[in-house]
């Protein structure tokens, strides 16, 4: 069994850890995350590679209670996917009350270990003082 291709992937989690995070812009302005090599818009391969917005707002969320043997020791938790310029991204909320998310939040991303298996994944911590 072959391993799971990351080329790309684990540089952008070391750079989002980091506080570097980037995404990558075709010249049609569309944005795209790594590892892409071409715009999944239009098929441009002339990708620039931009600095990812410090922070980003929620666009939807969930609060999973019933998860995968993966993330038995999360639960519960909430699983959002925040706008961050051109871009989205999918990650694990902290910092909330799962009760007390809400679409429209502003978070910053970051990298942090599950509670269960400690695999990095990307992770939004609320920004604006009003979740803490």
């Amino acid at each position: 069994m072959s391993e799971p291709r990351t080329d790309g992937y684990d540089e952008f989690l070391e750079a989002l850890e980091s506080g570097d995070g980037y995404y990558h812009e075709c010249s049609n302005g569309h944005g795209t995350l790594p590892p892409r090599r071409s715009c999944p818009h239009c098929g441009d391969r002339d990708l620039e590679t931009l600095a990812l917005p410090e922070t980003g707002e929620i666009v939807t969320h969930t609060t999973v209670t019933v998860p995968t043997p993966a993330f038995d020791d999360d639960a519960p938790y909430v699983t959002a996917l925040a706008a961050f310029g051109p871009v989205r991204l999918t990650g694990i909320l902290r910092g909330v009350d799962p009760a007390d998310a809400e679409i429209g939040d502003t978070v910053t991303a970051t990298v942090e270990p599950s509670e269960t298996t400690d695999d990095r994944t990307i992770t939004f911590r609320p920004n604006d003082g009003t979740h803490d």
